[in-house]
Parts: structure tokens; sequence; C-alpha cells
């Protein structure tokens, strides 16, 4: 027989050194670093329907997006020139 999940269930979980809480509520899964408010939420018809897994692959891909722009917020592939170099801006 199976327990019916009606009440919030925490425990914590450590990988790689690092504390972490995981909260299983009858609406959804939730995990966060241990003493903040602000975690991973994913709703259980999320999970079941397949759309955790597409949330899953847009945010690795944002992430590494975000990684490869340059800082000085130039588009990728163009470095704004050198101090002292006088370029004309480019034709569009």
């Amino acid at each position: 027989m199976v327990t019916r999940l009606e009440k919030i269930l925490k425990r914590e979980l450590s990988i790689d050194g690092q504390a972490y809480v995981v909260t299983i509520a009858p609406d959804g899964l939730k995990v966060t670093l241990k003493g903040r408010r602000k975690g991973i939420e994913i709703p259980w018809r999320a999970l079941v329907s397949g759309d955790a897994a597409l949330a899953a692959a847009l945010s690795a891909s944002a992430a590494r997006l975000s990684a490869e722009t340059p800082s000085s917020g130039e588009p990728p592939g163009q470095s704004p020139p050198a101090p002292g170099e006088n370029n004309p801006p480019p034709r569009r």
C-alpha cells in the first residue's frame, strides 16, 4: 500500500560537499541550497508530461549561450576596438 502525499516533506541532500534541501509537496518538487529560499521548482504535471526535460534543456542552452557572450555587450564574433584605434562604424 502506498501513502498519499498530503503534507510537505523536506530532506537534506549533499552533492559535492554542498548542502541542498529537497522539498516534496503535493503540488511539486523543489530543490534549494540550504539556507536559501529560492530554488528550482518543478510541478508534478510538468515532470510527468515531459515539460521538465524541455525546460532543463532550454535552461542549459541559455546558460551555455550566456557563457559564450562577451561581457562587453558586443555580439559574439565581434570584439570592441582596441584603445586608441579609430575604426569606422560597420556598414549595414
